[in-house]
């Protein structure tokens, strides 16, 4: 099994910067494409940001794109999303993901495993 464990999350207000983490099990963590998602209250899980096993390639959705930045260091089995210029809309609990392909995709449906969350509440 693969366990991911999110952190960093918190309260900031608008403007504001977070950077979070996903800590990986196991030793084939550069086997598996990772992405970031992000749930609100009554909405539905949506993507975040993605990036492939060896973080070549990398896509973001438009609503973060310019202002979120994904990164890995498949030596200490991490995953990380640095967020800029944070916005109200951007509160939700935050989820980290693994997908074993090379690549990663904007679909939940296309992950196994998934960690338990770190809520993110940006104030206006």
């Amino acid at each position: 099994q693969v366990q991911l464990v999110e952190s960093g999350g918190g309260l900031v207000q608008a403007g504001g910067s977070l950077r979070l983490s996903c800590a990986a099990s196991g030793r084939t963590f550069s086997s598996y494409a990772m992405g970031w998602f992000r749930q609100a209250p009554g909405k539905l899980r949506e993507f975040v940001a993605g990036i492939s096993w060896r973080g070549g390639s990398t896509n973001y959705a438009d609503s973060v794109k310019g202002r979120f930045t994904i990164s890995r260091d498949n030596a200490k089995n991490t995953v990380y999303l640095q967020m800029n210029s944070l916005k109200p809309e951007d509160t939700a609990v935050y989820y980290c993901a693994a997908k074993s392909t090379r690549y990663s995709s904007s679909s939940s449906y296309d992950y196994d495993y998934w960690g338990q969350g770190t809520q993110v509440t940006v104030s206006s």
